[in-house]
């Protein structure tokens, strides 16, 4: 059951392990657990546990992309822990997720590319011992659902996802990065429109759905970015028709362009204005298109992989060269 030895105290010191109660949470529910110490051959004192939330972020520099580890919530659970000498010691935690929290499964699906972990770390004598990660399955909010089933309806197919380092334009953001699901067209935007990109901003009363679409340019037509930014109450996105409105603003995307003019919403109804072209709505977003698989979307890029054993995999290929601090970056 505990699988990692404390280094600090050598052969025979005590081992560790985290257990969370769930792996299954979404943006803003608290995710609880134990932190499980076995004793070693001696008494151990450890100063301070501590627990907190990692992802993995893409990160430009220059001409240069970066993939980096971020620390995005940090909580210390305990002080000053006596482990006695073979003895179990179970320390319980509660850990709030933050409403900006990446997704990172779809319909009980993994989403390719995504993960999210909780990292315990033991400081012990001043130095900390790092610890194993333990994945979170990040779910949808309902009115993040509705949305992404929308895209399901309009015959959108899943491409990749990623987090991004930088700040969306004219949104609040409490994060200092944000979330991009990148979708191929329906097949009646094609030719037209090359991908579009999903984004989510929450909080604990508000929706925002950014999205940005690739327009293909053509012999009579110039291509660029296009955005158009939806904000609703987290009830009002429930009663949502969700396909229409973003039918509808595909549509415009494809036809016309213009500058951007964002609305405000009405009951029901998301806010959305005219798309925008020649400007860029995200501070510090590369632009790159990377490629990968939403409920049933989703499925076709994830057939054939066990989601727990995948992202166990994918935690450790993405934070293996963690070298500890806020953020560890690797080209």
């Amino acid at each position: 059951m505990f699988k990692r030895m404390l280094s600090a105290f050598g052969v025979g010191g005590p081992s560790v392990d985290t257990v969370l109660d769930s792996p299954h949470a979404t943006p803003g529910q608290v995710v609880t657990g134990q932190v499980r110490i076995q004793g070693g051959s001696a008494d151990a004192h450890i100063d301070r546990i501590v627990l907190s939330l990692v992802t993995r972020v893409e990160v430009e520099h220059g001409d240069h992309e970066f993939r980096g580890v971020s620390e995005f919530l940090r909580i210390e659970v305990a002080e000053g822990v006596r482990v006695a000498a073979g003895q179990p010691l179970s320390v319980p935690f509660r850990l709030p997720l933050p409403w900006e929290t990446p997704i990172t499964a779809v319909g009980g699906q993994q989403l390719p590319g995504m993960t999210v972990g909780v990292r315990t770390d033991l400081v012990i004598s001043g130095a900390p011992d790092k610890g194993d990660l333990d994945p979170v399955l990040v779910g949808p909010l309902p009115s993040q659902d509705r949305v992404l089933d929308a895209f399901g309806q309009l015959g959108f197919q899943f491409r990749s996802a990623d987090v991004e380092a930088g700040r969306i334009h004219g949104v609040h953001q409490e994060l200092g990065f944000y979330q991009e699901i990148e979708f191929f067209p329906p097949a009646q935007f094609a030719g037209r429109l090359n991908q579009v990109e999903l984004t989510f901003v929450t909080s604990p009363h508000e929706l925002v759905v950014v999205l940005e679409a690739d327009k293909r340019g053509g012999v009579f037509s110039a291509g660029g970015d296009a955005f158009g930014r939806f904000q609703v109450s987290h009830q009002d996105a429930v009663r949502t028709d969700w396909a229409a409105a973003i039918n509808q603003w595909l549509v415009q995307v494809a036809e016309r362009g213009g500058h951007s003019a964002f609305g405000q919403p009405g009951y029901g109804q998301p806010g959305y204005g005219q798309p925008g072209y020649g400007h860029h709505g995200h501070d510090g977003h590369h632009g790159h298109r990377r490629g990968s698989g939403m409920g049933g979307v989703v499925a076709g890029a994830a057939a054939g992989v066990v989601g727990g054993m995948v992202l166990g995999e994918v935690l450790g290929d993405a934070f293996e060269d963690d070298g500890g601090g806020d953020m560890a970056f690797e080209e």
